[in-house]
């Protein structure tokens, strides 16, 4: 334990490197934030149910499910810059389509652009996050890895800032009790404003995503340590396949961003069904950032004196309470519930991918990487779920009682089901393979 507390987590050799890809963090941080108010925008817009909007998210996180394991494999060959260098890329492209799609006023022009957009983002974390582990030392990985996670989200609160300020605010459609009730001319009006509303951020995004490409292809960054002999990709997934405490993390991380994603998207949906505007909501959902980013720095800290599969142990069963809390507390306690969660929630995504990447040689993190990035598709399939379970009554958010409590309430027995596993893998890793570590560094 004294070793890793003397050792630096970033070493001066690597700084530059090491901010110019945390930087990357803080950038697919506003993508994901200012697109979880689209749907509720989409919903609003074009008189979506909550099921059929929900497809802005499968658009999202599906993108990174498809193209997570095509960047690993061309990262086998190539080096982590060229992957930063394509992600941007893609991530610009994705975003720039929303120019075209507000013309086309077609909503599933919109999630084309979201799905190539997190092309990008598939190669950006593909690359990064193994990136950052191998920028030093093995024994400080996980807290190195945190410490350039805290900068996601930074991303998040400036995505939120502009979805609710510069879209949120401005959508004429939110500002009208009964829009489904309006003459279709008014309508059609009304809908190709708010629109181009929507569009802006994205196509501002995209130029300044081209800025930041070129400043990547002007840099030089270190090469990664395993470049020359690889070992064939089909040895590679047998070796990973074998790796319970890795096969077991990609499990844990799909449900993990799946409970992420329906605790920062519906909070709206939760917001609406006790008299709160989307506007109020998303000042809620400001706080849940503020108290992720206290989260990260909190646990990041004590992953210094703490293991890291009794931490987020720990964290997970917190989070249960919590959200126990948002099922059964009616009003805006429950409210305050759902945002509390938030900072439990902080410490999960890269304390999980740390140990379950924590046992494997550099190249096998490559690939071990794109499991887990592939895994962001629970972001994709749960949040879908959910709205389901909301529209069990209607179009509404209230319709209907599920065991007592309102359906939207209850939906969040699906973020209820992740973090019990969670749970249970972090204290799976704690006893199996830290707990003789702890004894060690205490005796």
């Amino acid at each position: 334990m004294n070793t890793i507390k003397k050792m630096p987590v970033v070493s001066k050799k690597v700084l530059i490197p090491f901010i110019l890809v945390t930087s990357l963090f803080a950038l697919w941080g506003f993508a994901n934030a200012v697109t979880d108010p689209m749907v509720q925008a989409f919903k609003k817009v074009l008189e979506l149910s909550n099921s059929q909007a929900a497809w802005v998210q499968m658009a999202f996180y599906g993108g990174y499910f498809c193209m997570a394991l095509p960047a690993a494999m061309f990262m086998r060959k190539y080096s982590y810059k060229v992957g930063i260098l394509i992600g941007l890329a893609l991530y610009a492209t994705g975003a720039l389509l929303f120019y075209p799609a507000a013309q086309s006023e077609s909503f599933m022009f919109f999630c084309l652009g979201l799905y190539i957009l997190t092309f990008g983002l598939a190669f950006l974390e593909t690359a990064a996050n193994p990136y950052i582990l191998a920028m030093g030392a093995k024994e400080n990985a996980t807290q190195r890895l945190n410490l350039a996670q805290a900068f996601n989200p930074v991303g998040l609160i400036a995505g939120l800032f502009v979805a609710q300020q510069f879209v949120l605010k401005n959508l004429q459609s939110d500002d009208i009790e009964d829009f489904s009730a309006l003459d279709e001319a008014s309508k059609v009006l009304i809908k190709t404003s708010d629109l181009l509303v929507i569009r802006n951020p994205y196509v501002i995004l995209g130029l300044v995503l081209i800025g930041v490409f070129v400043l990547f292809l002007v840099s030089k960054m270190p090469q990664s340590k395993d470049e020359g002999g690889m070992p064939s990709i089909g040895d590679t997934f047998a070796t990973l396949g074998k790796n319970t405490k890795y096969v077991l993390g990609v499990l844990a991380q799909i449900l993990y961003v799946g409970a992420q994603i329906m605790c920062w998207t519906y909070i709206y949906q939760y917001a609406e069904a006790i008299g709160i505007d989307s506007v109020t909501a998303g000042y809620y959902q400001m706080v849940a950032f503020f108290l992720f980013i206290i989260g990260r720095a909190i646990g990041t800290y004590m992953l210094r004196f703490m293991s890291s599969g009794k931490l987020l142990m720990y964290f997970a069963v917190l989070s249960i309470v919590l959200i126990i809390g948002t099922m059964y507390i009616t009003g805006v306690i429950g409210l305050y519930a759902l945002v509390g969660v938030s900072f439990f929630m902080s410490l999960m995504f890269p304390t999980i991918y740390g140990i379950a990447l924590g046992d494997l040689t550099e190249e096998q993190s490559k690939v071990g990487s794109a499991g887990l990035v592939m895994a962001i598709v629970g972001g994709a399939l749960m949040p879908k779920l959910q709205g389901m379970i909301i529209d069990a009554g209607g179009n509404g958010v209230a319709d209907t009682k599920i065991m007592g409590v309102s359906e939207v309430n209850f939906s969040f027995i699906l973020p209820l089901l992740c973090f019990i596993y969670i749970a249970w893998y972090g204290l799976r890793v704690y006893k199996r393979h830290e707990a003789t570590d702890d004894v060690l560094h205490h005796a």
